[in-house]
């Protein structure tokens, strides 16, 4: 097999090529992939879009348009290769037709009805196969894809951006800006990156958000409000443009109001309970709709009753270096709160980082 710095080397590339699929693939991975024969790089690729060639048969269509010889040569892919057929033929066939020698992989499928089937494929075709190579980056770098495939429901990230004492508005509402331009791309790049963004109809009340991408994507994002009494003004900039919004309501919601928005929008009509809305079932269905990740952005109700439902699963939290005070100042989280402190949940893998003057906390939510 190839020295262990090689590995890593060719590795480390696959990943760069990955990455360029940000935002793109759902609801597939990002896959990178290069070709290599005598220590030269002779293709590489990356999978672009859902029903587009996978990485492999990208970096296989490079090597022969560079009129390299691909056969015995060594593939380093960031994904065990497909080995079914869906959007496209299985990446395995490919790589056996055209006479790899060995394939590396960093990550395994984590589909339990695939897991580790490419790899035994292709080591039973007698290809020399090796794994695990900057496996923890492949997987965080899929960890939205990764949740979405074993669960069938959207990986959930809650965004805020707030002062140090974490007020996002004032109490007449009044919130531009309290961070700053580079905290403000960074959270432009988040939503880039997620299928759905969704938000409480408080903040669509207050600051009536057209919640876009700029520069726009090839695929829309889907905007959700959460609003279980159907109280968002018609005239909103999310119920009269041309990208998709729906309002998630209550079952008590007037079917009159109900009738009124679904002119305008789509309408999900959702159980409740003294939890309130029933945001489990409002998963399940975004992830049957091959919705695989969700960024809910607020406002603090809304933060926190995903949070009481123990629906989040990481956090990206941004804060500016400035006091707002004030008792009637919009909290960052708001709701009853927990009343033992001991019973909240934590963060694990916590990184900070710098955007300008602002600080930006992100980690994985681990419950009580």
């Amino acid at each position: 097999m190839a020295a262990a710095g090689d590995e890593t080397k060719w590795m480390r590339q696959a990943l760069e090529l990955a990455k360029k699929g940000y935002g793109d693939t759902s609801p597939n991975p990002m896959v990178g992939a290069v070709l290599v024969r005598g220590g030269r790089l002779i293709g590489k690729g990356y999978h672009h879009a859902a029903g587009q060639p996978h990485a492999e048969i990208e970096a296989l269509n490079d090597a022969m348009r560079r009129g390299e010889r691909v056969k015995g040569a060594d593939l380093y892919v960031t994904l065990e290769p497909c080995c079914s057929h869906g959007r496209t033929p299985p990446c395995s066939d490919a790589i056996m037709a055209a006479g790899i020698q060995r394939v590396f992989v960093a990550a395994i499928d984590p589909n339990p009805e695939h897991k580790g089937e490419g790899l035994r494929i292709l080591r039973k075709a007698g290809i020399k196969v090796a794994d695990g190579i900057l496996a923890d980056e492949a997987m965080r770098l899929n960890e939205v894809f990764n949740y979405w495939v074993v669960h069938r429901r959207p990986f959930v990230t809650a965004k805020c951006a707030m002062t140090m004492d974490g007020k996002i508005a004032t109490a007449e509402g009044e919130s531009k800006w309290i961070t700053g331009e580079k905290t403000r791309s960074e959270g432009m790049r988040l939503r880039r990156g997620t299928d759905a963004i969704l938000v409480g109809v408080n903040t669509v009340i207050f600051d009536d958000p057209g919640l876009t991408i700029r520069p726009a994507r090839k695929r829309p994002i889907h905007r959700l409000v959460l609003d279980p009494r159907g109280r968002i003004p018609l005239d909103a900039k999310l119920l009269n443009d041309s990208n998709p919004t729906t309002v998630v309501v209550g079952e008590r919601t007037p079917k009159k109001r109900q009738d009124a928005i679904a002119n305008r929008a789509a309408v999900m009509l959702l159980n409740e309970s003294d939890a309130g809305l029933d945001l489990p079932s409002l998963l399940n269905q975004l992830g049957d709709r091959e919705v695989t990740s969700l960024l809910v952005e607020g406002g603090g109700e809304t933060l926190w009753t995903f949070f009481k439902q123990e629906l989040v699963q990481r956090v990206a939290f941004f804060y500016a270096p400035k006091v707002l005070g004030g008792r009637e100042a919009r909290k960052a989280m708001g709701g009853e709160g927990f009343n033992i402190a001991a019973e909240a949940p934590k963060l694990e893998n916590v990184e900070w980082s710098r955007f300008g003057a602002d600080l930006a906390l992100t980690g994985l939510v681990k419950y009580q």
